[in-house]
C-alpha cells in the first residue's frame, strides 16, 4: 500500500516515514502544501498523512482542492491543532480521521490501518481468500494454517492484491502502487514477483487476465 505524509517537520517526517517503512508501507513525502497537492492530484495513493500547519497552502486547502477535484483516498490529519473547532474543520473539508500531537506511532499506525480497512470494506485486519489468511496488522501470510515465506515486495504486491480480490488489477497499477514516486519503475518486474508468490501460495490463486492483469481469486476451497 502507498501513502503520502505531508510534514513540514523533518525530524518528525523522518520518524513517522521510517515506522511507515517498517510496517511495509510505500511513503512519499511532500514538505508543504503545494507539492502535497500536486502529488495528491497526481498519483495513486491508498491514504494520505496530512499536517495542517503548512507552508505555501495550508492542510485544509488542499484537502478542500483534493475533495474538490473528487480524490477520495483516505485523509489522517495529522497537526498540533487540537482545538475542538479546527477538528471540525477537518472534517467538514474531507478528512476521515485527526490525530494531534505528540502521539503514539502505534495509535498513528492503528489509524491508519482502520482508515484502509474501512476503504476497503473490512472489519478486521485480516484478510481471508480461502485458505490463505493475510494478517496486515502482523504482516504474516497463512496457508492452510501454515506460515508463509514471503520477501517485503511479495508481500506489498499480495497485499494489494488482496484489498483487491476477485477484481482484475493491472500491471500498471501494481508498479504504482508497490514503488515510490522517485523509484525507477519497471512493470516488467511484477510478472516475476507475481511467479514468485505463485510458487508459495499455489499458481491457481492468482489468475492471469491477458493483456489486462492480474486476480486473486477468493475462492473457498483448499
Amino acid at each position: 500500500m502507498r501513502i503520502l505524509l505531508v510534514e513540514d517537520d523533518r525530524d518528525l517526517s523522518r520518524q513517522v516515514g521510517v515506522a511507515l517503512q517498517g510496517a511495509g508501507y510505500v511513503t512519499d513525502t511532500a514538505d508543504n502544501g503545494e507539492d502535497a497537492h500536486h502529488l495528491g492530484d497526481t498519483e495513486p495513493y491508498d491514504a494520505v498523512i496530512l499536517d495542517l500547519g503548512l507552508p505555501v497552502i495550508d492542510g485544509i486547502s488542499v484537502l478542500e482542492r483534493w475533495r474538490r477535484d473528487g480524490k477520495t483516498m483516505p485523509v489522517l490529519i495529522l497537526t498540533a491543532r487540537d482545538r475542538w473547532s479546527e477538528k471540525v474543520a477537518g472534517f467538514d473539508a474531507g478528512a476521515d480521521d485527526y490525530l494531534a500531537k505528540p502521539f503514539a506511532m502505534e495509535e498513528l499506525l492503528a489509524r491508519l490501518r482502520a482508515l484502509l480497512r474501512r476503504a476497503g470494506g473490512r472489519a478486521t485486519d485480516e484478510i481471508h481468500c480461502g485458505p490463505l489468511r493475510i494478517d496486515t496488522r502482523g504482516a504474516r501470510v497463512l496457508l492452510q494454517g501454515s506460515p508463509v515465506r514471503l520477501t517485503s515486495l511479495e508481500y506489498r504486491l499480495l497485499v494489494y492484491l488482496a484489498h483487491q480480490r476477485d477484481s482484475v488489477v493491472s500491471r500498471t497499477e501494481l508498479t504504482e502502487h508497490l514503488y515510490s514516486q522517485d523509484f525507477d519503475r519497471d512493470s516488467n518486474t511484477i510478472e516475476v514477483i507475481i511467479g514468485r508468490i505463485r510458487k508459495k501460495i499455489g499458481a491457481e490463486r492468482i489468475k492471469t487476465v491477458r493483456g489486462i492483469g492480474y486476480t486473486l481469486i477468493s475462492e473457498t476451497g483448499a
